[in-house]
């Protein structure tokens, strides 16, 4: 396992942020961490970072203790924190010989990053003067110029343009073909878009740990059709169909029909359209959404 983290809890004064948490992480997996403000998110990272210590329970990095050998475990991993600390005076090559000298890596591993994270046209430039994307880029570069075998992402892709996100959303998929990554966000469309898993946190305890397909499949979570007919008809006609849980009337002839998501009702609909001698014009399925989930998770 790359990460495992078990009972793991922090006190600071009379607040616990975090309560008896425990999960593991596997080699090659990118993690969605989520949870609203003040769940904890950024606290277990910094303690898997070595940044701040647990008051109690167990943290590994590589089978390695993070309180018992932090240095190793350091050296294991690459952190992009939350508001990504760069020296804005600094050129962009500089600035990454500068953290390649701390980590004791050489020249060709600067050169290697930077061909990587789309910098090589900004390499000279001040890094004070980049866009926001290419500073995400610059602090993803120094995360990852000692090779690390896990990389925490706190935050990663806030305050980017359409744009931006969709270049760094694909570095980081591309960086999960060879490593563990572990990301924070509140975009639940990033974590649908690359993770492999997700889990949630709220109040300083994981209320789900799941791929988003098993979330979405969860007992009690409902399937939505949205069915057009040529003709107007009854909402309650529509309710006698076998396991419809709600209908709405939308504008048109258009209807929302929920379901529980184990039955898929589409083929009950067109009988029902037959015998009604209605033509459907158009009936999209879709799974709960992500964000739907959880805010019923975190309320």
């Amino acid at each position: 396992m790359s990460i495992i983290v078990n009972n793991l809890s922090k006190i600071f004064g009379t607040q616990k942020v975090l309560r008896e948490v425990s999960f593991e992480v596997n080699k090659g997996e990118i993690l969605g961490f989520l949870g609203p403000n003040g769940a904890g998110k950024s606290t277990l990272m910094k303690i898997l970072t070595g940044y701040i210590p647990q008051t109690t329970g167990i943290a590994k990095i590589c089978n390695e203790n993070v309180s018992e050998n932090s240095i190793k475990t350091r050296n294991k991993i690459g952190y992009l924190p939350e508001h990504n600390p760069l020296y804005h005076d600094m050129y962009v090559k500089e600035y990454l010989e500068f953290v390649a000298n701390i980590y004791r890596v050489n020249h060709k591993s600067i050169i290697e990053m930077i061909e990587k994270t789309g910098l090589k046209k900004e390499q000279n430039k001040l890094i004070g003067s980049l866009s926001k994307g290419y500073k995400q880029r610059v602090g993803l570069a120094q995360a990852l110029i000692h090779n690390p075998e896990v990389l925490i992402l706190d935050e990663p892709t806030t305050g980017l343009d359409p744009n931006q996100l969709v270049e760094i959303r694909s570095l980081i998929r591309e960086i999960g073909k060879e490593k563990t990554v572990m990301l924070s966000t509140h975009i639940m469309q990033e974590v649908e878009a690359i993770c492999d898993r997700v889990i949630i946190i709220n109040k300083g305890q994981i209320v789900a740990n799941k791929s988003i397909r098993e979330l979405q499949k969860n007992k009690g979570n409902r399937k939505l059709i949205t069915v057009e007919f040529d003709e107007k008809i009854e909402k309650k006609e529509l309710m006698k169909i076998g396991n419809i849980l709600e209908a709405r009337e939308l504008m048109g002839n258009q209807y929302e029909i929920f379901s529980d998501s184990e039955f898929d009702l589409r083929p009950d609909l067109f009988k029902f359209a037959v015998k009604n001698k209605l033509t459907v014009l158009q009936m999209n399925m879709q799974e709960k959404k992500l964000e739907s989930i959880f805010q019923e998770l975190t309320k």
